[in-house]
């Protein structure tokens, strides 16, 4: 099982990059920091008769990293009650490439397992809820399985490690994804 993590975090070694790393602790897996590649806002084309026009960037490289992966870990902090604006550029541009012939995304997205991870302050076990619910929808509309979210509370670069709740069920993840990666 190849694991791929998007991390949406627009800072490194934060508490979206401490929870990777408490997860991924001896697993083998891919890591993308969505905030190092060029990636442009969507422009929806998808109803006028040209449809989408080829964008210059670098999401073709990002969308096939996502291809090549078994297991998706969407791991970014919680802004503004959401999830960041360059995880939601990754998640909008699947539109354009829905219509891509090149690409049958539709049968991609049936074979992926998604897992959340978000982080946060303002009582985020709560206030993260709606988020985790978005992914949800995001995951039924494409036919990716859900497999399992969780929610930590930092706010302060590395705050979250004070979270047991939250590392301990990193933790199990950790162990799950091992015993795949031994299969």
């Amino acid at each position: 099982m190849k694991i791929l993590v998007l991390s949406g975090s627009s800072r490194k070694n934060g508490n979206t990059d401490y929870m990777i790393d408490h997860l991924m602790n001896g697993v083998d897996y891919t890591n993308i920091h969505l905030a190092d590649y060029d990636m442009k806002p969507i422009e929806d084309m998808r109803h006028t008769h040209e449809g989408f026009a080829p964008v210059d960037d670098d999401y073709e490289k990002l969308l096939q990293h996502f291809l090549d992966h078994d297991i998706i870990v969407f791991a970014t902090p919680i802004y503004w009650f959401g999830m960041s604006g360059i995880m939601k550029t990754f998640i909008d541009r699947w539109s354009q490439y829905m219509r891509d012939e090149r690409y049958d995304l539709k049968a991609a997205f049936a074979e992926k397992k998604a897992y959340v991870t978000i982080v946060g302050g303002s009582d985020p076990k709560i206030t993260g809820l709606p988020l985790i619910q978005q992914f949800g929808h995001i995951f039924d509309f494409v036919h990716m399985d859900f497999i399992d979210y969780v929610i930590g509370y930092g706010v302060k670069p590395q705050e979250v490690k004070t979270d047991n709740v939250t590392l301990s069920k990193l933790s199990t993840w950790n162990e799950h994804f091992k015993q795949l990666q031994t299969k």
